[in-house]
């Protein structure tokens, strides 16, 4: 699926992401993103979104959730389960995160 460095920074975001720090996150995986292409692209654009989409809500108190919206387009082009990560449940613990406060989701990984 990735290069050797482009796991790296993939799995540096999982971190990121899963401790709240969703900006960061976004950053981690915006340089796999640049060359990522197909699936590959499509998963870490809906991974990026749905980091901005927590960000701007708490961070700037967002209650638009665009971004939110943009990544299900990106999330409906691929599997359930995709990359290692559960997408569905993802998708919905970002959206319980998104409307209630303290509460942090985590990237759901395959067992």
């Amino acid at each position: 699926m990735f290069t050797a460095a482009d796991q790296q920074a993939f799995e540096e975001g999982v971190r990121l992401f899963d401790s709240g720090q969703w900006w960061e996150a976004h950053e981690a995986w915006e340089g796999p993103w640049l060359t990522a292409q197909g699936p590959d692209r499509a998963f870490l654009q809906a991974l990026i979104l749905l980091a901005a989409a927590l960000h701007r809500r708490w961070h700037y108190g967002s209650l638009t959730y665009r971004n939110f919206h943009k990544a299900v387009k990106y999330l409906e082009t691929l599997p359930d389960e995709y990359g290692g990560v559960q997408l569905a449940h993802l998708r919905a613990a970002v959206w319980d995160a998104l409307h209630t406060p303290d509460v942090f989701p985590r990237i759901p990984r395959q067992p």
